[in-house]
């Protein structure tokens, strides 16, 4: 489906630059015209003349070129395409995207566009896990923007972790993904998914309640990248502080009665995935007023069990989806626990991971998956939460072929 289409590919200043010249060829290959912008950084790494033997285009590098903007070049330039690529996305033009910065060619075609823009971070691991990176690749992923990668790996500075720019042809794929998305053929047209996220809060008092270490970031994947596969979204999400994602229905709730009463109130749906990290069990007999201390013992707390959202689901008869995954967050014998919840709660699917102390699955950007279902179990290698978010689709895809919606 890449045949005819128009990228325009713009390359950040990194050591990552080379490889950006093989994704060119990569594209073209696929039948792609590809169009580059080179920041003045990026020149520093590859050469405008080879990206223009590649591309077979001219290549654009100065904003102030008088002969392209006196026909407003930058705003053609923007919208032409069919995609914005940028790769290797730098950590100072995420920065500048995520700002809405312009006082370059190429931050100026990534505010200008109407298209869709697709980043394949590449950076030190030390600044990728920055916070303010991560703050400003949550605002882009709540903006619309796609993401590919980072992947983990030795870096050019000697150390190792996230912060690789994809192989080419993986980028080759996203691009894929995303046009069709675009063009409105993703393999879930038409299907509605119901996600949950997050944690749920079940109040002690006023002040105090009971949790867990749930961000929500992958429950917000799976959501965009159910989205980016051509679903009508409902994501159900308990107290986060990550952005919603864009193009999703989304249904703020607190407590785990809450989150049962919109997962009911959302159905019928042909997918339900079940990634929020529900609080077992609730207070019975809530507090009205801030429960203080007397200098005596602590107050015992009487606890209820919270309604089982993914066994309920699972079990109806008149609306129940056509496949419903649950998740199994456990800290030993992963997959032993994950196959007696499949049996036990009667869904198709369990997604399992490791969330003992020390994995960094819980609030962390990356996670290790298993897919548990009848037919067998399948690992996968630890990946960043939104690359995994896309397998888990791509999962549910599979199973859901030819079943009844």
């Amino acid at each position: 489906m890449l045949n005819g289409k128009r990228v325009l590919l713009i390359i950040g200043g990194g050591i990552a630059a080379y490889k950006s010249l093989d994704l060119i060829r990569r594209l073209r290959e696929q039948g792609v015209s590809v169009t580059v912008c080179l920041t003045s950084a990026a020149a520093q790494f590859v050469t405008p003349l080879s990206a223009a033997a590649l591309s077979g285009n001219k290549v654009y590098s100065d904003l102030f070129s008088l002969t392209d903007e006196s026909e407003m070049g930058h705003i053609q330039l923007s919208r032409s395409a069919d995609i914005l690529v940028v790769a290797p996305a730098t950590a100072d033009i995420m920065a500048k995207m995520a700002n809405g910065l312009a006082n370059d060619l190429a931050s100026t075609l990534l505010l200008a566009t109407d298209k869709r823009v697709l980043v394949a971070p590449a950076m030190n691991v030390r600044m990728w896990t920055h916070a303010a990176t991560q703050r400003n690749a949550a605002r882009l992923r709540g903006d619309g923007v796609l993401f590919v990668g980072p992947a983990d790996g030795d870096m050019a500075c000697g150390e190792y972790g996230p912060g690789r720019m994809s192989e080419p042809l993986e980028i080759v794929a996203a691009v894929e993904q995303a046009l069709a998305k675009q063009a409105g053929n993703g393999p879930l047209k038409g299907k509605r998914v119901v996600i949950t996220s997050g944690p749920t809060h079940e109040p002690i008092d006023p002040v105090r309640y009971i949790a867990n270490r749930s961000s929500g970031r992958q429950g917000h994947a799976i959501a965009e990248a159910a989205r980016d596969a051509g679903a009508h979204v409902v994501l159900v999400s308990g107290p986060v502080i990550i952005p919603d994602p864009s193009g999703c229905d989304v249904i703020h709730v607190e407590t785990a009665e809450e989150m049962m009463q919109s997962v009911s109130a959302s159905l019928p749906a042909d997918i339900f995935i079940a990634a929020a990290a529900v609080a077992d069990w609730r207070v019975a007999g809530q507090s009205s007023q801030k429960v203080k201390k007397d200098g005596g013992a602590a107050p015992a707390l009487s606890l209820v069990e919270n309604p089982d959202i993914l066994a309920s689901v699972a079990k109806r008869t008149d609306d129940r989806p056509a496949l419903v995954v649950g998740f199994a967050a456990e800290t030993e014998k992963v997959i032993e626990h994950a196959q007696a919840k499949l049996a036990r709660k009667g869904c198709d699917l369990i997604v399992a991971n490791d969330v003992s102390p020390g994995s960094g699955v819980m609030g962390g950007d990356h996670n290790t998956v298993h897919f548990v279902a009848a037919a067998g179990v399948q690992s996968l290698p630890r990946m960043d939460k939104a690359a995994a978010a896309r397998a888990i689709i791509e999962k549910c895809v599979s199973l859901i072929g030819g079943r009844a919606s």
